[in-house]
């Protein structure tokens, strides 16, 4: 079918040879395009893929009354597939068997008007049902996948069908058992697909006999290995008690709550109250906002303001009520109107651990770079308190100035333009542009910035537009800029500035451009009036002078070179003083994660934590 022709028609035909088929009909119903289009392409494989893509894919989609009779019948095979034991794992399955020949003619008696009703018999039914085996074989062979991960991309809800779920809802009527717990099981899915549950106790009737006892076993399986983990669980299986409506106390629903882990491990599908995210109530959380004032004092050092306070869905308690949490027997507490887990352990680590930063921070102030850890989920304090379950119990924001910052940092090219006028002879494309812009706004707030564009993006020609608009914005009195370059680059550095901003006074302090002796001894004279000086790292780690030098701006051009911490060339480059440093590398890692530490250890030191810190972190 063309992409445009939505005046096809299509109905499903049985032949006189009983083979069904999907034809044009200018009586039937009208289809969207995409969906003509592809149920024409799964019925032009055969009937078996037109009708498995009906039953396993089409559960949800609108369909006149022939085509869902057959998405039905198409839906009891996947369903049957899915009551099978042990398949779930399996990237093969065995023959699925079609349902009795009573009920194939019951189906068969069943079928509304349709072209060739008259041919369809129970015998062309359970053809039908192999042929949509043989199907679904094949397709799960060639996606390479299992049964139940080639299910569910056919369908999520799929994954669904055929198993045990324990049902947990709020029954706030009962002051002493405000919890109710009904284990179900599910057998198809509706046609909104939504998977259709039932009593676990209806399983016992429903797969009574000797025939089904596989099937029955299979089922429980889950039931039973949870058991086998959960005491609770063990009792109400040896009692029976799983198979009826259980009214529940706060601590009963808490040791439900706390072995949800074991129960899905075990295969069982666990469902909480509307409400609850993640499948938990909610719980209180330490809450600590940095960065809400302007500090007073720019750079990774610069101290921010913090708040701390203890907050339940976003709302903060009161005093009162942090203490009444406190006093709380561990369980499940009713707070403002809705369930509160409550772990008085992990409460007062967390509280413990973000009070221990305060106490810090009154001593040392908060800095930036401390900050941007505790933002990230990182451990400042170093003594291994951040661990999951604090995290898990606590979060850090940033403050309204904080979040504008980084806000900038993100999308610098919704910054204030920053032009370098004509001093630039050239034209910034938007990309740089935007990269001079971003450059400017770290280099105000004295951090360091990694420019990791790919070699040939122009990275020389935004540092050059940054160092012109500093130099105009100092009035030509400013300290000096260092560029560091492998010496192999500076000529290309000094003809670079030559052509795009020759009004920048260079001085390349270099053996290949001034005598060693000057070189060695005079730094006065060689920085006198200079705008930018240039040098190497070899250079570098063998003059005194550049490390007593404060620099405006120390520039790594190459910088994957410091990528080893202890190289003298590395400890040489972050010996050096400046307002801030950037790093230009189209390379920032080139075999592991260390190697972006130790570019990050020059342009913001601390920021990253030590180098085992951050071994740690990425973990």
């Amino acid at each position: 079918m063309k992409n445009g022709e939505s005046d096809l028609m299509l109905a499903p035909v049985i032949t006189p040879h009983g083979v069904l088929i999907l034809s044009p009909s200018d009586d039937a119903a009208s289809l969207e395009p995409a969906l003509a289009e592809r149920l024409e392409k799964a019925f032009a494989k055969g009937p078996g893929h037109g009708l498995l893509r009906l039953g396993a894919d089409e559960v949800a989609t609108v369909l006149p009354p022939v085509l869902s009779y057959w998405r039905e019948f198409g839906g009891r095979y996947v369903s049957t597939l899915c009551a099978l034991p042990g398949i779930g794992e399996s990237r093969a399955k065995p023959p699925v068997s079609a349902p009795p020949n009573g009920e194939l003619e019951q189906m068969a008696f069943a079928v509304p008007p349709m072209a060739g009703a008259e041919y369809l018999t129970a015998t062309i039914l359970a053809d039908l049902w192999h042929r949509i085996d043989a199907a679904f074989d094949a397709e799960l062979a060639a996606a390479k996948l299992t049964v139940q991960e080639f299910l569910k991309s056919r369908h999520p809800a799929w994954n669904l069908v055929g198993r045990v779920h324990f049902n947990l809802a709020e029954n706030r009527t009962d002051e002493y058992a405000p919890f109710a717990f009904l284990a179900t099981y599910t057998t198809r899915l509706s046609i909104q697909a939504k998977a259709q549950h039932l009593p676990l106790g209806k399983a016992l009737q429903e797969y009574s006999g000797a025939r089904n006892r596989e099937h029955l076993l299979s089922l429980l399986l889950p039931v039973q290995r949870a058991a086998e983990q959960c005491p609770w669980l063990k009792a109400m299986v040896d009692t029976g008690e799983i198979y009826h409506p259980l009214r529940w106390s706060p601590a009963q629903a808490l040791a439900f709550l706390k072995d949800v882990p074991a129960l899905e491990a075990a295969g069982v599908v666990v469902r909480m109250p509307a409400g609850w995210s993640h499948n938990r109530p909610a719980h209180p959380q330490v809450k600590m906002t940095v960065g809400s004032k302007t500090p007073a004092q720019v750079g990774t050092d610069a101290l921010l303001d913090f708040q701390l306070e203890v907050t339940l869905d976003g709302e903060t308690l009161s005093q009162a009520e942090m203490q009444r949490l406190l006093a709380q027997s561990e369980g499940l507490a009713f707070v403002r109107g809705k369930w509160v887990e409550v772990d008085q352990e992990r409460l007062a680590r967390t509280l413990e651990r973000f009070e221990a930063i305060e106490r810090r921070a009154a001593d040392e102030g908060l800095s930036f770079s401390d900050a941007m850890r505790l933002l990230a989920g990182a451990d400042i304090a170093g003594d291994g308190t951040a661990d999951a379950a604090t995290i898990d119990w606590s979060e850090t924001v940033a403050g309204p100035w904080l979040a504008e910052t980084l806000a900038g940092l993100r999308h610098p090219d919704g910054l204030a333009r920053i032009d370098p006028g004509k001093s630039l002879q050239g034209t910034l494309r938007p990309y740089q542009q935007a990269g001079v812009q971003w450059l400017y706004l770290l280099a105000q707030l004295q951090l360091g910035a990694c420019l990791a564009d790919d070699m040939g993006l122009g990275k020389t020609i935004q540092v050059l537009s940054l160092l012109l608009v500093l130099k105009e914005e100092s009035g030509h009195t400013g300290k000096p800029s260092l560029v560091v370059a492998p010496a192999s680059l500076l000529a290309n550095w000094a003809a670079e500035i030559s052509r795009f901003s020759p009004n920048l006074k260079a001085v390349v302090a270099h053996p290949s451009a001034m005598p060693a002796e000057q070189l060695k001894s005079n730094s006065a004279k060689t920085l006198a009036n200079a705008d930018l000086v240039i040098t190497s790292y070899h250079s570098l780690a063998r003059i005194p002078w550049f490390a007593s030098t404060p620099w405006r701006l120390v520039i790594l051009d190459e910088a994957q070179t410091i990528k080893n911490p202890a190289a003298k060339q590395t400890k040489a480059v972050k010996a050096l003083k400046a307002d801030a440093r950037i790093a230009l590398t189209g390379t920032p890692i080139e075999n592991r994660l260390g190697d972006l530490w130790s570019i990050f250890d020059f342009i913001n030191p601390g920021l990253l934590g030590s180098s085992r810190q951050f071994a740690g972190f990425i973990k």
